[in-house]
C-alpha cells in the first residue's frame, strides 16, 4: 500500500509517473516537526535501515549521517556523508517493515541514530515535500512497489555488457587503436573504449580535436569493425567562447543559467570559464539533448555524462572576491590562524554551496533558485540526453550513464559510482552499494574497477574485476597520472584473461536477470538478510550478495588474503573457475565455512533447485552464442528450473513473452 502525504508547495521533481491521491490524516510512523523542518522516528534497537542509493558506509544505515547533495567529491571516505547522487528512499525492517520516500529536490539530511541512537531524523532545507509511506509484506514486496511507482528501469544495449577500458589520458586515436590492438592480440574481452576529455577540442563538449583524432567517422567504424564501441564523455559546463556554436546558440536562445540580474551565471570547469544550459528548462533540455546528435550521426552508439552535480572549480565572482582578499595576506607573519584562514580562501573555491545561491533556473516562466533544486540538474542533464535519442535514434538502444542523480533518472540511463580511489574499502563500498542502488531502480551500475584514482595494484585489480564480472557495468577506469592498470600492464596476463573471459561465459545469465529485474521492477542485487530475514546470522552478512535467484557471491576484498570466511544460511553448490580452465563443484553445508579462493580464481555458490547457463567463449558480445549453452545446477531432488530471457539485445518489446523460456535440468 503506498500513501503520498503533501507539505508545503512542492517543487516537481517528476521522479513518480503517476501519482497516488493525496492522504489525508496524519502522516503514518513518522512524527512531523514542521518548526525544526524534519521529521523524527523512534527505531527499535535491532531494526535495520536500508537503501539511500549511493552513499558511504554499509548496507545497514544505522548510525552515521547521510546527505541528499549532489556532490563532486572523489575522497569516499567513512567521514563523508554525500556523495553523486541523492536518493531519498529507504525502507525501516523492524517489527512492521514500511518504506519512505522524501521526494524533495534540495539538500536532505538522514540521521540515523548518530545523534541518538533510538532515532531517524530526516531535516528539509524547507519545507516543501511530498513524502511517500509503502507498506508491505517484507522487504522485498516494499522495494518493488516503489519500483512500480518510479517506473522502470533503463534498459541499455547488449554490448554495454561487455567488458569496457578507459582511462582520463587517452589523447590520441593511436592511443585508443593501441588498447584495442593489445586487447585482441591477447585474447582479451572488449567491447567498448571510453573517451574521456582529451578527445575533444580544448574540452569543448560536441566537438572532436581533428589533429588528435582526424577523420572520426572513419575511426568509429574502424573500431566497429573489431566489434568495439567508442563511448564519449559528455560535461554539463559549456565552454564561454565565440565562435563556438553550442554557446552562441544557447546564449541567442537564452538557455543557460542566470545571475539574478539577468546575466548568465559564469563558473569554471574543464574548459575554464563555461556556462550551465538550464536543464530544468525544457526548450533548453530539447536543445542540449539534440546536441547529441553530433556524435550519433559519427556512429557512436553510448555516451557517459559527468560534472553535473553541477561540478564548479570556482565561480567568476567568487574568484573575484578571493583574489581581492588574497592581497590582505602578502607581507603578513601567517600564524596558526591566519595560515588556514588564507588556505581556506582557495580551497572554499571550488564546490561552493553557497554557490548554489547565486544562479537560477526558469521553469514554466518561474524563476527557481539553484539550491532549492540542486539534486536535479545531473537528473535532467541524462533525461535530456535520453528523450533525445528517442527522437533521434527511436529504433536503437543507446548507452548512457552518468555520475550525479535523483530518483527519476533511473528511467533514462545508468550510473557509474564515481571517481572512487584504488583502496581496498572502495571494493567494499562497491560490493554493498548494489543493492541500495536497486533499490532505487539503478540497475545498470557498477564502480571504475581498479579504482579512478590513486596507484592500483594486481591483487587488488583481480580481486576487483573477480567481483566486477558480475556488475552490469563493468568499465576498468582510471585518472591521468596514476600508474597504468590496463590488464596487459601486469605480470598475470593469463590470470586477467581468465576472469574477463569467464564475464563473457556469464553474460547469458546476466543479461537474462538484468531484463527480468527491469521488467518485473526487482532487485539484481540483494543482502542475504532480504531472503533469509529469520536467520540471525545472514541479517549482519554485508559483503556477500545474493544475485537473481540462483547465485550468491562472496568476494575477496582485503590485500593479501588467500580466502575468506562465507555464510551460507542454507546448503549451497560452491563452484570455482581456475585458471587452468578445471572448473569444480563442491556442495557445502549451511553454516560457517572458511574458503580458500586463489587470486586467479572465480568462486560462486549455487542456491539449491537453481540452475545457471553459460555460454562458449568469446572475447566480444558480439561473439557470443546464446542457444549452445551449459549448465551448472544444484539439483538434490526433481529438477532445477531457470527462466531464461532471450532477446537480440536490441529491439525494445521488452514485454514479449516469446522473449521468456524454462529451462529444466532434471536429476
Amino acid at each position: 500500500m503506498i500513501r503520498r502525504y503533501v507539505f508545503g508547495n512542492m517543487i516537481e521533481t517528476e521522479a513518480v509517473l503517476n501519482k497516488p491521491e493525496k492522504s489525508e490524516g496524519p502522516l503514518p510512523y513518522l512524527e512531523v516537526r514542521e518548526e525544526k523542518k524534519s521529521f523524527l522516528y523512534r527505531m527499535d534497537p535491532e531494526e535495520r535501515i536500508y537503501g539511500l542509493g549511493e552513499n558511504v558506509r554499509g548496507i545497514n544505515k544505522r548510525g552515521w549521517i547521510y546527505e541528499s547533495k549532489c556532490s563532486d567529491d572523489p575522497e569516499h571516505r567513512e567521514d563523508k556523508h554525500a556523495l553523486y547522487g541523492a536518493h531519498n528512499f529507504f525502507v525501516a525492517d523492524g517489527k512492521e517493515p514500511f518504506g519512505v520516500f522524501i521526494d524533495y529536490p534540495g539538500i536532505l539530511t538522514f540521521d540515523v541514530g548518530y545523534e541518538k541512537s533510538d532515532e531517524l531524523r530526516i531535516t528539509a532545507s524547507d519545507w516543501n515535500l511530498e513524502v511517500y509511506i509503502i507498506t508491505g509484506e517484507n522487504v522485498k514486496d516494499i522495494v518493488k512497489q516503489f519500483r512500480r511507482l518510479i517506473g522502470r528501469s533503463y534498459i541499455p544495449p547488449l554490448w554495454a555488457f561487455g567488458y569496457g577500458q578507459s582511462r582520463w589520458g587517452y589523447k590520441s586515436a593511436d592511443d585508443v587503436r593501441e588498447v584495442a590492438r593489445k586487447h585482441r592480440e591477447l585474447g582479451i574481452g572488449l567491447d567498448s573504449i571510453y573517451l574521456d576529455i582529451d578527445y575533444m577540442e580544448r574540452f569543448k563538449d560536441f566537438t572532436v580535436n581533428e589533429e588528435t583524432f582526424p577523420d572520426f567517422p572513419d575511426f568509429v567504424k574502424e573500431m566497429e569493425e573489431e566489434h568495439i564501441h567508442l563511448v564519449p564523455i559528455i560535461d554539463a559546463g559549456v565552454k564561454k567562447e565565440e565562435g563556438y556554436p553550442v554557446y552562441e546558440e544557447g546564449m541567442e536562445k537564452g538557455y543557460f543559467c542566470k545571475k539574478e540580474d539577468g546575466t548568465e551565471f559564469v563558473a569554471a570547469v574543464w574548459p575554464g570559464k563555461a556556462l550551465f544550459p538550464d536543464m530544468l528548462n525544457e526548450e533548453a533540455r530539447q536543445w542540449f539533448g539534440n546536441w547529441y546528435r553530433f556524435l550519433l550521426d559519427q556512429g557512436i552508439e553510448g555516451f557517459w555524462n559527468d560534472m553535473n552535480e553541477p561540478s564548479i572549480f570556482y565561480t567568476e565572482d567568487r574568484l573575484s572576491d578571493v583574489m581581492e582578499k588574497i592581497k590582505e595576506y602578502q607581507g603578513k607573519n601567517l600564524d596558526l590562524n591566519t595560515f588556514f584562514e588564507f588556505q581556506g580562501l582557495v580551497t572554499g573555491l571550488s564546490n561552493n554551496t553557497n554557490d548554489y545561491k547565486y544562479f537560477y533556473h526558469e521553469r514554466d516562466g518561474e524563476k527557481i533558485r539553484h539550491d532549492r533544486v540542486h539534486n536535479l540538474f545531473g537528473f535532467a542533464m541524462t533525461r535530456a540526453a535520453g528523450e533525445a535519442f528517442e527522437r533521434l535514434e527511436p529504433e536503437k538502444r543507446i548507452l548512457m550513464f552518468s555520475r550525479s542523480s535523483y530518483i527519476g533518472m533511473h528511467r533514462y540511463g545508468g550510473i557509474w559510482q564515481g571517481d572512487n580511489m584504488s583502496w581496498w574499502s572502495h571494493l567494499l563500498l562497491n560490493i554493498r552499494m548494489m543493492p541500495s542502488l536497486n533499490m532505487c531502480g539503478f540497475l545498470y551500475t557498477g564502480a571504475d574497477l581498479g579504482g579512478f584514482g590513486a596507484d592500483t595494484t594486481e591483487d587488488l585489480l583481480l580481486r576487483w574485476l573477480a567481483f566486477g564480472i558480475f556488475t552490469p557495468l563493468m568499465r576498468n577506469h582510471s585518472a591521468m597520472g596514476t600508474r597504468r592498470q590496463e590488464v596487459y600492464q601486469f605480470d598475470r596476463i593469463e590470470g586477467f584473461r581468465h576472469i574477463i573471459g569467464l564475464r563473457y561465459r556469464l553474460i547469458p545469465y546476466l543479461y537474462s536477470e538484468y531484463m527480468k529485474a527491469a521488467v518485473r521492477d526487482e532487485m539484481m542485487f540483494r543482502p542475504l538478510a532480504f531472503d533469509y530475514p529469520e536467520d540471525r546470522y545472514a541479517l549482519d552478512v554485508e559483503d556477500q550478495l545474493l544475485l537473481g535467484e540462483e547465485i550468491m557471491l562472496a568476494p575477496v576484498y582485503e590485500q593479501n588474503a588467500r580466502g575468506r570466511y562465507v555464510y551460507l544460511p542454507e546448503a549451497m553448490k560452491m563452484v570455482r573457475f581456475c585458471q587452468d580452465g578445471i572448473q569444480k563443484e563442491e556442495i557445502l553445508e549451511a553454516g560457517h565455512h572458511y574458503v580458500e579462493i586463489p587470486l586467479t580464481d572465480v568462486v560462486f555458490f549455487i542456491r539449491p533447485g537453481r540452475l545457471v547457463p553459460l555460454a562458449g567463449p568469446a572475447v566480444c558480445t558480439k561473439e557470443i552464442d546464446f542457444e549452445d549453452l551449459t549448465y551448472i545446477s544444484y539439483v538434490e531432488k526433481g529438477e532445477a528450473l531457470y527462466e531464461y530471457y532471450r532477446d537480440d539485445g536490441y529491439e525494445k518489446d521488452y514485454d514479449n513473452p516469446d522473449h521468456i523460456t524454462v529451462i529444466r535440468v532434471q536429476k
